[in-house]
């Protein structure tokens, strides 16, 4: 729909020498507005210095459409253009979804760019959390909304395996493996107290035996890092994997010290003048790039700060050839960000190719009130948990169907709820019903059980009533809501959307048989039907959530 009426203003502009501006198109928030505004008049009257009513009158005029799509075209306010599209535009777009079928909504936007997604990055120190859960859920449908638009999709874990906190769970691992001979061995006041140190020191217990206590203390810390690294690590895959979330590269952070990545970033830096020594420490010099302040780099002790890996690792991004990095993180990110950019600049690449996605956190409540602590571990809900629970379809939809700039309460009765109410449920139960019409009618030989040409005859000219019309103009939006939900980075567009398909499809439902006396109307009604359905399986399968046939 948008991508029609874009063409056909594009043609308009051209003919009046407007060849500098790309129309854009919304929906109106109202629907007396019509079905698609453009404030393109208003655009263009910046530039040219003109009363923008006008400008608006001169492109109406130069539009010209085929017949039996938009049947009226208003200009309002201080020189909005808005568009009304006919019934029959819609209901002749169902042929293309059937036709489209699983391909439905997808489009070509990305041109094949070379793009990766980064995003959980936990570091391996323990269970994924709830928050770790909604980056998880966020990043994955990111990703598959750019390959949806004609993006090469790379999805990406960097694996944090340096630094101070594998000590410190080496060290954890340590104390609690020797605990289990002496039990009042000392564990470190900062250490991981988490119930799953308990298990790893368990069973290198069982695989080692006492060898450990015969060994050098960093001979013994070294196995110890090991075993968790690989335990945790193990766990990790695991919960995402209950997810629907499988990552095509783990990058190790420990492969930027072995590389010489990290003191390549230094030297470079150097040569540029934007680094330098200062009291023992690294210094690099942000505000050479527009900070208020230089940033540590190596502290004094030799020990990196988070920026330099940081820098390095993004360095190796683009060297890897990406032209899109999507960086996916949690709001306690925030101050770190400009940091990292400012790093990605001085060594000379674009920063405006990445994209830094910020979500904010997220709340359990049950019955109302918050849920703070875990049964199984010492401090927090794990998201295998929550997946017990409420299970991986339900993490997923909740986690996405609000805004990422939004702190989520993610409600577990809601999300347990077999009714209307869950809006999760809602969508599949539409699905569903859906398939529960569609063995009806081949029951009743309306239909053949073959999917292809099945609605081949079906004369979709008869949908002339309200609520029909009403839901094939709504499907023909998804490739439209894909692609500004990708655009946008904002994926709870998408299960927004998908509930008012939903929601038109039974207000349908209510209001008409499908299968009638009419052979005609019933195939007309099976294939807008049929179309709803691909449409839901289409976004669920975007979301990453099964689109089951009965419930």
């Amino acid at each position: 729909m948008k991508k029609y009426l874009e063409q056909k203003i594009l043609e308009a502009l051209t003919s009046l020498s407007y060849t500098d501006t790309i129309p854009t198109l919304e929906r109106p928030k109202l629907e007396q507005h019509g079905d698609v505004t453009t404030n393109v008049a208003m655009v263009l009257a910046r530039k040219a210095g003109k009363n923008p009513r006008a400008i608006a009158e001169e492109i109406v005029n130069a539009l010209r459409f085929d017949p039996g799509t938009v049947t009226n075209v208003e200009i309002a306010g201080p020189g909005f253009i808005n568009f009304r599209f006919s019934g029959l535009f819609f209901t002749r777009g169902i042929g293309d979804i059937l036709k489209q079928s699983e391909t439905f909504g997808r489009t070509a936007e990305g041109r094949k760019k070379k793009t990766q997604v980064e995003f959980v990055s936990a570091n391996p120190t323990g269970p994924l959390s709830v928050g770790h859960g909604r980056q998880a859920a966020i990043g994955d449908t990111i990703a598959t909304l750019l390959e949806w638009t004609g993006h090469e999709v790379t999805r990406e874990y960097y694996y944090n395996n340096a630094g101070r906190q594998m000590r410190k769970l080496a060290e954890s691992t340590y104390a609690r493996y020797r605990q289990l001979f002496d039990p009042l061995a000392p564990f470190p006041e900062d250490g991981y107290q988490g119930e799953y140190i308990r298990v790893i020191a368990e069973e290198l217990k069982r695989s080692q035996g006492d060898r450990l206590l015969s060994m050098p203390d960093e001979e013994a810390l070294e196995v110890c890092k090991g075993a968790s690294e690989a335990a945790l690590f193990e766990a990790i895959r695991k919960v995402l994997a209950r997810m629907n979330v499988r990552f095509d590269v783990f990058f190790n952070e420990d492969s930027l010290y072995t590389s010489g990545a990290l003191d390549d970033v230094v030297s470079e830096l150097r040569t540029k003048g934007l680094a330098y020594d200062k009291d023992g420490a690294v210094w690099f010099k942000a505000t050479a790039l527009g900070l208020e302040q230089d940033r540590v780099m190596i502290k004094s002790t030799g020990e990196p700060t988070y920026r330099l890996p940081d820098i390095a690792y993004h360095r190796e991004k683009f060297r890897r050839g990406f032209e899109l990095v999507v960086d996916v993180f949690g709001a306690d990110h925030i101050a770190t960000i400009p940091d990292v950019l400012a790093g990605i600049q001085a060594l000379g690449y674009d920063k405006t190719r990445v994209k830094v996605v910020i979500h904010q956190f997220v709340t359990l409540l049950r019955d109302g009130q918050q849920v703070k602590m875990s049964k199984r571990q010492a401090n927090f809900v794990t998201l295998e948990e929550l997946i017990d629970e409420v299970g991986p379809d339900a993490v997923r939809f909740f986690f996405i169907m609000r805004s990422i700039s939004s702190h989520l309460e993610f409600d577990l009765n809601l999300a347990k709820e077999q009714s209307e109410k869950n809006p999760m449920y809602y969508l599949q139960y539409a699905h569903a019903r859906i398939a529960s019409i569609l063995r009806f009618a081949e029951s009743e030989g309306v239909l053949t059980a073959q999917e292809q040409n099945r609605f081949a005859t079906a004369d979709v000219s008869l949908l002339k009533e309200e609520s029909e019309v009403a839901l094939a103009k709504l499907l023909m939006e998804f490739p439209d809501i894909v692609l500004s939900s990708c655009m946008s980075f904002e994926p709870h567009r998408l299960p927004g959307y998908l509930g008012d398909v939903a929601t038109a499809f039974h207000k349908f439902y209510h209001d008409h048989r499908v299968v009638v006396p009419e052979r005609d109307l019933s195939l007309a009604r099976l294939a807008l039907c049929r179309a709803a359905q691909i449409v839901l399986a289409n976004g669920l399968k975007i979301l990453g959530i099964s689109a089951p046939e009965r419930m």
